[in-house]
């Protein structure tokens, strides 16, 4: 497997996998993954195996707080999942925000995602305590939005 960051001739590779995530992954246009990939390739990776895109994270460095990334979407391919490509892809990330100085990687999730909750968990991330406590996942209330309850986690960086 090789991780390395997204460029504009994967894109279409990439729409593939993350339509794969649907519908916990809702996919952008195409415009989006090419600002992606000129503006924030550096945090966001793919794995690559045979040639194929398996695994990729779409972060971003927020412009609010430096100090944080933001994980969009994370994606492994169904076929290749539970062997390490999701751990070596926000590894990465955490690597580059360790460079820049950053303190927090953090995400939200679907509280109905227990697969994800449970790769968060391992993968030493916390959920964030909220408003509520879904079959074990914190849940805050409209986080992205009115209606739109969120399970958060972070990880620290360089902790």
């Amino acid at each position: 497997m090789i991780i390395t960051p997204l460029t504009v001739d994967r894109i279409p590779d990439l729409e593939k996998l993350l339509a794969l995530g649907e519908p916990y992954i809702r996919l952008r246009g195409s415009s989006d993954y090419w600002l992606y990939a000129t503006l924030f390739a550096n945090t966001c990776p793919l794995a690559i195996t045979d040639g194929q895109v398996v695994g990729s994270v779409i972060a971003f460095r927020s412009q609010v707080d430096p100090s944080e990334i933001y994980l969009q979407d994370v994606m492994t391919h169904p076929n290749h999942r539970r062997i390490g490509i999701t751990r070596a892809l926000v590894e990465d990330v955490h690597r580059q925000g360790s460079l820049w100085g950053c303190q927090r990687l953090f995400l939200t999730s679907e509280p109905d995602n227990h697969a994800a909750h449970k790769a968060w968990l391992a993968m030493d991330f916390s959920n964030v305590p909220g408003d509520t406590t879904e079959q074990g996942v914190s849940v805050i209330y409209n986080y992205k939005g009115p209606g739109k309850h969120r399970a958060v986690y972070e990880r620290q960086i360089g902790a």
